[in-house]
């Protein structure tokens, strides 16, 4: 169990009834927790990981190359291995870099999606990439192959809007509305995407605001870029270097 409050005398009765009720021992300050690293100043919190089991859980930069090798799996070929060089290269020069969680954050929800179109040689597949900003932190991201070929970017583009305002809803806790995912998940007709999504934009729950091209910070989740973009995007998800605990 992990506790986190301002108010230390009422943490310290919550721990001393929790010790009468079970066995339970207190670790003090939280430093490290599945694998990812805890360090904190008077900002906020940074979360980072060294560890490579779960490396996309702090670092949503490796989300799209990692989305990309894992469907290859169970046959790797040169190129993926080539490429999975890469990306240990990459996160070697980038160990400790990690999420920073503001203290001084505001509560309102931002999101960014994007959808390249049939960018997968190999089924020519879409891919939608999103993710969320709670104030100035990061807390939810995907990079993931829609499920059915879209035949037209139209397609692609309304599919990804759909499935990051299905997220959305769930991150609201409009429990009883959004706990349809497994349906939007499948869905084969766009018609579904469709009326979805303009139902949440005509109830306001989804605001739309036109991004310029070179704004779209989602475009990290859907396709390889330069360098130099790719360093641009991976500045805008408020990623910075954290000193190992």
């Amino acid at each position: 169990m992990i506790i986190t409050s301002d108010d230390l005398q009422g943490i310290s009765a919550l721990k001393t009834f929790l010790s009468k009720q079970f066995k339970m021992k207190d670790l003090g300050r939280l430093n490290y927790f599945l694998g990812i690293e805890v360090s904190s100043d008077q900002s906020g919190y940074y979360l980072s990981q060294a560890s490579l089991v779960y490396l996309t859980v702090t670092h949503p930069d490796n989300a799209y190359a990692v989305h990309i090798v894992s469907q290859f799996m169970s046959a790797p070929r040169t190129t993926h291995y080539a490429v999975v060089l890469r990306i240990i290269r990459y996160v070697k020069g980038t160990l400790f870099h990690g999420l920073h969680y503001s203290n001084s954050s505001s509560l309102q929800l931002i999101a960014y999606s994007d959808a390249d179109w049939a960018g997968d040689p190999t089924d020519r597949r879409s891919t939608t990439g999103y993710f969320f900003f709670l104030g100035d932190s990061l807390i939810s991201w995907c990079s993931k192959k829609q499920t059915v070929i879209s035949r037209s970017s139209t397609e692609a583009e309304y599919r990804a809007p759909a499935n990051t305002t299905s997220e959305l809803l769930c991150l609201r806790c409009a429990i009883q509305i959004a706990h349809n995912d497994v349906f939007h998940e499948r869905t084969k007709h766009i018609e579904t995407d469709c009326h979805f999504f303009r139902h949440h934009v005509l109830e306001g729950t989804v605001r739309l605001v036109p991004v310029p091209s070179q704004d779209q910070s989602a475009d990290i989740f859907t396709k390889a870029d330069s360098p130099l973009r790719f360093r641009a995007l991976v500045s805008k998800l408020q990623m910075i270097d954290t000193l190992p605990s």
